[in-house]
């Protein structure tokens, strides 16, 4: 489908999706960020559902301003894939053992490393600008500085809820390494600190939104907000990296017979901002479950845990900011799937993937999500898919 165009109070709000399938909550949220002062655009996709101040799904532009919890807590959450040269005749039956040795090595929920994990010692992995970047950590906000150990242990850990390390095979049964992760903990501490001071700035307080509360350029407020939300979203890739350097070393210890190679990784921040130009103007543009879909841009669109993921490649359609959906998107809450669904439920809709199947899951059961194929069919006039990945291994946070 194409968008559908509903009325906003200073911009349109552009609908990748029925307006009436969205949940009451979501589309005043939608109103609520069509009244800022500074917006020049909305566009909204296809798995949008509620969030905090503004919707997940959102896309929004402003001119001059930018809007901390419209970033999300998890600065730079987002995903990264990797096509193997193993084929699904190359896995065991059994991958229990496949899972168990990802979880050795990754930490998960809210786990972290022993000591800070060297990237020098990965073949392949890019550490250009490391030293920088962790020199970089004496500018941001005080109030996260004690943190710093903590952040250097939990660079290439996976976190909790809808965070995950798959083992894919495509329709042409190639092996595929996915994972979704972000900014950990210190990215959620820098994002709660700059929302309380934006909560507090005075051209804020009439708002229909506290949540909806902004930074606006020229502001040494803004100038430290952007300063520690460019410095998550770099660790958030990092951390990705770090991780999949990490898997990487688990596949090729696994097959050792079949000397497992790797194309290179497609990479993809869905909680982010980023500066970009649409129609004469410098525009700073907040994807909240949101990916870039430009002109040939690669991205990854997941699905639930015992679905299925597309990888797909962007058609550049400026009517959406260059953006497309991140997922399928949450159609209950997590306390709604817990009181809906059993664990008996769990193993029945995960049947043939292996991974966990106990109560502390069962939040993430496929059946809390939108279906992906809908979610990529009213699209398709953002993005192509290149390739439909399905799990056989899931380890969740």
């Amino acid at each position: 489908m194409s968008y559908v165009e509903i009325p906003g109070a200073k911009v349109p709000i552009r609908m990748w999706t029925d307006p009436a399938t969205v949940e009451g909550s979501a589309l005043q949220q939608l109103q609520n960020v069509a009244t800022l002062p500074w917006i020049q655009g909305l566009a909204v996709m296809p798995d949008v559902h509620y969030g905090k101040g503004a919707t997940v799904g959102s896309v929004i532009a402003m001119k001059g301003a930018v809007c901390p919890a419209a970033v999300g807590v998890d600065i730079g959450c987002g995903m990264s894939a990797v096509k193997t040269s193993l084929t699904a005749n190359d896995l065991p039956g059994d991958l229990l053992r496949l899972r168990s040795r990802v979880e050795q090595v990754i930490p998960v929920g809210r786990g972290m490393h022993d000591d800070p994990v060297d990237p020098g010692r990965f073949h392949g992995l890019a550490t250009a600008g490391w030293e920088d970047f962790w020199g970089r950590f004496d500018g941001v906000a005080e109030a996260v500085k004690f943190r710093q150990e903590r952040a250097t242990k939990q660079m290439g850990t996976l976190g909790q809820g809808n965070h995950f390390v798959e083992v894919c095979v495509d329709t042409a049964d190639s092996v595929w390494l996915m994972l979704h992760s972000g900014s950990r903990n210190i990215g959620k501490e820098l994002a709660e600190h700059h929302i309380g001071v934006a909560q507090k700035l005075p051209h804020n307080q009439g708002l229909v939104d506290r949540d909806l509360a902004v930074f606006v350029a020229d502001t040494p407020q803004m100038a430290a907000y952007r300063n520690d939300l460019f410095w998550a979203q770099e660790y958030a890739k990092y951390n990705r990296s770090i991780m999949m350097a990490l898997l990487k070393d688990v596949i090729r210890k696994e097959f050792k017979k079949a000397k497992p190679t790797f194309e290179p990784e497609i990479s993809c921040h869905h909680n982010y901002v980023a500066e970009e130009r649409y129609d004469g103007m410098d525009l700073l543009v907040t994807r909240k479950g949101a990916i870039r879909a430009g002109s040939g841009d690669y991205g990854i669109i997941p699905g639930s845990m015992g679905t299925g993921s597309y990888i797909v490649k962007g058609l550049g359609n400026a009517k959406s900011f260059n953006s497309a959906s991140h997922g399928a998107g949450r159609r209950m809450s997590r306390n709604a799937a817990k009181r809906r669904f059993s664990t008996k439920d769990l193993e029945e809709q995960t049947r043939g993937v292996e991974c966990r199947k106990d109560s502390g899951v069962v939040d993430e059961i496929p059946g809390a999500y939108k279906p992906i194929e809908q979610v990529i069919d009213q699209q398709r006039d953002l993005v192509e898919v290149v390739a439909k990945l399905k799990q056989v291994v899931c380890v969740k946070g």
